[in-house]
């Protein structure tokens, strides 16, 4: 590693420090886990008679809710009751506990599941668990003890059980329904669970997953529902093999879908991968903070969905430690509808709707308690990953941006090592999206189709992105795809730095907002990136006030120096007043334009003052070609092999340029005759 290199990853893990300083709690605690060695499948649904019924008693409840079955469901459920009357069971535990065989089956019938006997507080030794406990406030248990204690946690747990389906008989999920009401972190546990298959039914209101699947190799979820939850409708995680389909989840307070660690086992692989680990189709997730959260998001296809109507649309990130898999690496979204993601759940935290208990929130009236710090107004997120493909996807009517791609450091997963902390946020692709459009052909842009901080090497998007931050972005070749994007960053652009660094000291624990972030309500002024555009403004203004006051009152002057300085006076102004504006709307096209004006100032004022003070004179001219090469790189295109922008060498040279000026500006002694040379006798002021 160079010197340059090393610097650079230093100050990126003090950045992390900030980052780790700020953002409080972890998304998701889990013990210690391993992915499954890759030997399993995806499990196949099984058309036969099941091998065990769960229905409740109350005939009359029943046939209300398969009144409107069409006739051949209807029959197929009523004779499916009589039957479970005798031999069947009331419970789903009850039913999964007398499983004892690989390859059952359990048919479960029309109705609310509250699981009774599964709903009181541990007592005994399960209440008295060696474990430690997480942030959240639960206790991180180990498979042995959730053995021990299936119901410590979990409504249903599903433990070491091998190809089991479990499938509702209603007409639509709604049918079935497995309710936790809030007792239960979760509702439906499936723990080294391999080949699960799950059908047609229903589970809400946790204190944190409906569905949860667990170190599984082979799963299915199809046409299931999960909502009203503190965090996330399905969680699978460290699992392989998988395929949600047809799927639903709203009302969530993290990700609607969460297929986190999937199995890694495309790390190291370029774009040409042999299969994925998990597949995505069919779902709708909304009304969620996240509709999908993709935290170690690995190897995972992701097509022809819909998310919308949440607070972000979907998350790839390397931001939490402790997930196996980091960083992010090949999730491979196609085909999915992403629009409309401008939700603000934040105000339920300002007006301490979520301090109270999870049941008098109001989840079932709209009420979302968002449990993760993120810019509302986004499509998709990629904080911190790698070698991911965004492909014909839709994308649109985001109040800020369609793509988000940021880098994030090693440190902040739990890397210490200086030689990783700027390995991610490369090579990944967007192409043939259509952003800023419905499929009706309706315009409904987003605020920027891209928003990018400009780290990593190899990413690169399609030719025809609108608005986006940096305004030219590089463009994926098509026959070399290691060639795209050869710029490589290791620090952002160092006000995006300072926001996002700012925004991650959310916590939904603590209920703090962070003052002057914009993703928590911040606007104009109030916007921290403002205030940094306004400080910087004044003192710039205060100087340029005083050299065009000082220095027009130069004898010697010459007539152009005095003309460059009154030109670059107003320049000067424009552009630093400018740059308020900028950062107060959030345009990046007139913060560019900003720096050009002050640039020229820079440069103007620079050669008037060659003749009498050349060091600082030629100084400033440095600053100013330094100013409009920022200017470049934010309006034009990001300079290519530039390890650190040039925002941060010219925010570095200004404030050395600015003690300097007020070095030069310093008021002196006013020298007598005799102590003046006699060329220099008219040039005190």
């Amino acid at each position: 590693m160079g010197p340059l290199r090393k610097l650079a990853s230093i100050v990126f893990l003090t950045s992390g420090l900030l980052v780790a300083g700020g953002g409080a709690a972890l998304a998701h605690e889990e013990r210690p886990v391993s992915f499954p060695d890759g030997t399993g499948s995806v499990p196949v649904l099984r058309q036969g008679e099941p091998d065990l019924l769960v229905c409740k008693t109350d005939k009359a409840d029943f046939e209300r809710r398969i009144a409107q079955f069409p006739a051949d469901l209807k029959t197929r459920n009523l004779a499916l009751f009589a039957k479970c009357q005798e031999k069947g069971v009331r419970h789903l535990q009850e039913a999964v506990d007398r499983v004892n065989r690989p390859g059952m089956t359990i048919a479960v019938l029309p109705g609310l599941y509250r699981e009774e006997p599964s709903q009181p507080p541990p007592t005994g030794a399960c209440a008295r668990l060696p474990a430690r406990w997480s942030t959240w406030g639960y206790q991180i248990l180990s498979y042995e003890q959730q053995l021990q204690c299936p119901h410590n946690q979990n409504l249903v747990a599903i433990l070491g059980k091998r190809d089991l389906q479990i499938e509702g008989t209603g007409a639509g999920p709604l049918d079935v329904v497995i309710d936790a009401e809030y007792r239960k972190l979760n509702a439906i546990r499936a723990d080294r669970a391999d080949g699960v298959y799950f059908r047609n039914l229903t589970a809400q209101r946790t204190t944190f997953n409906s569905l949860y699947v667990l170190e599984t190799d082979g799963f299915v979820i199809d046409r299931v529902l999960t909502r009203w939850n503190d965090e996330y409708g399905f969680l699978t995680f460290a699992s392989d093999h998988g395929l949600y389909t047809d799927c639903k989840a709203y009302g969530n307070g993290d990700g609607g879908l969460y297929p986190g660690s999937a199995s890694n086992l495309n790390q190291g692989r370029g774009h040409d991968v042999p299969r994925y680990a998990i597949e995505i189709r069919r779902c709708k997730s909304h009304d969620n903070a996240l509709g999908y959260s993709g935290t170690a998001g690995d190897s995972l296809w992701v097509h022809d969905n819909d998310f919308y109507d949440n607070m972000v649309g979907a998350t790839m990130d390397s931001l939490w430690p402790s997930h196996p898999g980091l960083p992010q690496n090949h999730a491979r979204f196609e085909n999915n509808r992403i629009h409309d993601n401008n939700r603000d759940y934040y105000r339920h935290t300002r007006d301490g709707t979520c301090a109270r208990p999870p049941a008098e929130r109001g989840y079932e009236r709209g009420v979302v308690c968002s449990q993760v710090g993120v810019p509302p107004g986004t499509g998709v997120i990629v904080a911190g990953g790698n070698y991911n493909v965004f492909r014909n996807n839709q994308v649109w009517g985001h109040r800020r941006a369609g793509f988000q791609l940021f880098g994030v450091p090693a440190f902040i997963r739990g890397e210490n090592d200086l030689g990783k902390q700027a390995d991610t946020s490369d090579f990944n692709r967007f192409e043939g999206n259509v952003l800023g459009v419905s499929p009706t052909g309706e315009r409904r842009p987003n605020g920027l189709d891209v928003w990018w901080d400009g780290q990593g090497t190899g990413n690169c998007w399609q030719g025809n992105t609108g608005p986006s931050s940096p305004v030219v972005l590089p463009v994926c070749a098509a026959r070399a795809p290691e060639l795209s994007g050869g710029t490589r960053r290791l620090l952002a652009e160092p006000v995006k730095l300072v926001k996002l660094y700012l925004c991650a000291d959310f916590s939904a624990a603590d209920a703090r907002l962070p003052a002057g972030c914009d993703w928590f309500g911040a606007s104009g002024l109030g916007k921290v990136e403002a205030q940094l555009a306004l400080g910087g403004s004044l003192v710039l203004g205060l100087l340029a006030g005083l050299f065009w006051w000082r220095w027009r009152r130069w004898s010697g002057l010459t007539r152009r120096a005095r003309r460059l300085i009154a030109a670059g006076t107003v320049a000067g102004a424009l552009g630093l007043a400018l740059d308020v504006v900028a950062a107060a709307l959030g345009s990046s096209a007139q913060a560019g334009a900003a720096l050009l004006l002050m640039g020229a100032w820079w440069l103007c004022l620079g050669s008037a003052l060659r003749a009498g003070r050349p060091v600082f004179g030629w100084f400033t001219i440095v600053v100013g070609a330094l100013a409009c090469a920022d200017a470049f790189d934010r309006l034009v295109y990001l300079i290519p092999v530039v390890p650190l922008g040039p925002g941060w060498i010219r925010g570095a040279v200004t404030g050395l340029w600015v003690l300097c000026a007020v070095v030069v500006l310093a008021p002196r002694r006013a020298r007598t005759p005799a102590e003046q040379p006699a060329d220099q006798a008219g040039v005190a002021t």
